[in-house]
């Protein structure tokens, strides 16, 4: 059973004395005096029953008693400062759990990490994307704190709140060098001779391309593909002769960089809100309230 009379300064105190062999050296380096170090160690062998040290010269030698509690002194003096280490680092902020939509995670989230890591709050963070609807129902049964991306149908906003950043429409992409590209004259209904890959139906923007496709007289297409992987869209794009069906935010770095093109069609009637959504009535935090201030600056700069 332990003692409980063994006090920390006990345990450092004898590990100095027998690191240094001398009362004076273990005295300077904890801050004390000769005397008090002399006095704790007294007390530890009281405690102990065992001398732990004889007088060797002007300094001090540790007994064969001494150096079998010193193993256990030394491990249990480390075990406690590792205690005290793992409590510093996990003296963090409170973690965020962000719900990020492909066109978010590809435009907003990479530049927003950077400058909310800048800030040290020691925030862990959790990043997920996918569909609208997932990630909101996520937000409204608190496994998530904040969803970034379109504004969603009404009858899926109940409970939640809106905040505008900006608005970004649909573009129907393909890889450069495409053969669409190289007709004099474009025909938007040639689309039905490729593969298409669609937003899924429970995405928030496949309501604006059914339409625009309805509207355009395509209501059926005859080769679809249905993903909201990004990851996945990218590449098939660019290695076959696939259109894409995706939102600018998603492809803008892709079209930037000349490796996808838009076709040449009017669009703009699929434009739609992009912004923040949170539960209604409920407390924020200070880790969250400055990720959210760094995604508005963002935003006011893509606006720009």
């Amino acid at each position: 059973m332990t003692d409980s009379r063994v006090r920390f300064r006990h345990l450092r105190t004898f590990i100095e004395a027998a690191r240094h062999s001398s009362i004076g050296s273990a005295a300077q380096i904890l801050g004390v005096t000769q005397p008090a170090v002399t006095k704790t160690i007294r007390e530890l062998e009281t405690i102990l029953g065992k001398k732990l040290f004889e007088k060797d010269g002007r300094g001090v030698r540790i007994t064969r008693y001494g150096e079998v509690f010193l193993r256990h002194a030394g491990a249990s003096v480390a075990a406690i400062q590792q205690g005290i280490d793992s409590l510093d680092r996990a003296h963090v902020g409170p973690p965020l759990r962000i719900g990020a939509l492909p066109t978010v995670s590809a435009r907003i989230m990479p530049r927003a990490m950077v400058r909310f890591l800048a800030e040290g709050t020691e925030s862990p963070v959790k990043i997920v994307t996918g569909e609208n609807q997932v990630l909101l129902e996520q937000l409204r049964t608190g496994t998530l704190d904040l969803v970034i991306g379109r504004l969603a149908a009404p009858e899926q906003m109940i409970g939640l709140s809106f905040e505008y950043l900006y608005s970004e429409q649909v573009h129907f992409v393909v890889r450069a060098g495409h053969p669409l590209l190289a007709e004099p004259r474009f025909d938007f209904g040639r689309i039905r001779e490729y593969p298409i890959l669609m937003p899924s139906v429970g995405s928030v923007i496949r309501p604006f391309v059914d339409r625009y496709l309805l509207a355009h007289g395509m209501a059926e297409l005859p080769h679809t593909i249905e993903t909201v992987s990004d990851a996945f869209g990218r590449v098939f794009v660019e290695e076959t002769d696939a259109v894409w069906v995706i939102s600018d935010g998603v492809i803008a770095r892709d079209v930037a960089a000349g490796r996808l093109v838009p076709l040449p069609v009017d669009t703009s009637e699929t434009r739609g809100a992009v912004g923040l959504t949170t539960r209604e009535k409920v407390q924020g935090n200070a880790s969250l309230d400055i990720l959210c201030r760094i995604v508005r600056e963002i935003s006011r700069d893509l606006e720009n």
